[in-house]
């Protein structure tokens, strides 16, 4: 960046003094708040991620430095509750990837649980995974839940990628088979009332658990 594209030492102070004021209006916020879903406090705090973000970045371009710290933005964050006060019924959304990091490992694995199938009758082939990575997962989820295979995951050939577990409240329960055919498509963020993440990114973020776990609550 040329030097007339610098921010001025001026604007560098403007931007500090704006982050301090928005950190005394964060915690009256916090003190005069009425509850967790307080909309007062959920507003100071975007006010404050976004001066922290402006002075970040004129604080580097005027001085190459940075701030030793970081304030998450609006959109890694859960909106206010807007769910049920008195939830009747809850509904818990997953997501979980994983690498195909060994495919002969999980072949193996597939194969040996076709070799074992008690249902074939007698006489008929044993059905052959080969070398189908797709026929191996079939295989693989056909017989174990989805909560083992997290759990034996190398056991298999996969590796970890980020998760999610979302806990949403509803007032009722849908009717039967409503929604099997779109599972995640009504997803509402406003009616979370708990969210647990991992990922690699939480690796070295002090606020998470020890196995990489970022817990978000509204």
């Amino acid at each position: 960046m040329s030097d007339a594209a610098q921010p001025t030492a001026a604007e560098v102070r403007a931007a500090a003094d704006a982050v301090k004021t928005a950190l005394d209006r964060h915690l009256e916020a916090v003190e005069r708040r009425t509850g967790d879903d307080d909309p007062a406090v959920y507003e100071a705090f975007n006010a404050l991620a976004a001066a922290a973000e402006v002075y970040d970045e004129l604080l580097y371009d005027r001085y190459d430095e940075v701030t030793p710290f970081e304030i998450p933005g609006a959109d890694d964050s859960l909106p206010p509750y807007a769910g049920p006060e008195e939830p009747h019924a809850l509904s818990v959304l997953i997501r979980r990837d994983y690498a195909v990091a060994e495919p002969q490992r999980l072949l193996a694995q597939a194969q040996r649980l076709a070799d074992l199938d008690p249902d074939q009758p007698d006489g008929t082939a044993v059905p052959v995974v080969g070398v189908s990575v797709h026929a191996a997962l079939g295989v693989l989820f056909g017989e174990y839940e989805a909560d083992e295979i997290a759990s034996r995951h190398k056991e298999f050939g996969l590796e970890e990628g980020d998760s999610t577990l979302w806990v949403s409240a509803v007032d009722e329960l849908p009717e039967p088979g409503e929604w099997l055919g779109a599972p995640f498509e009504d997803a509402d963020p406003s009616s979370v009332v708990c969210r647990f993440d991992v990922s690699a990114v939480f690796d070295d973020d002090e606020d998470t658990d020890a196995d990489g776990t970022a817990q978000r609550r509204v």
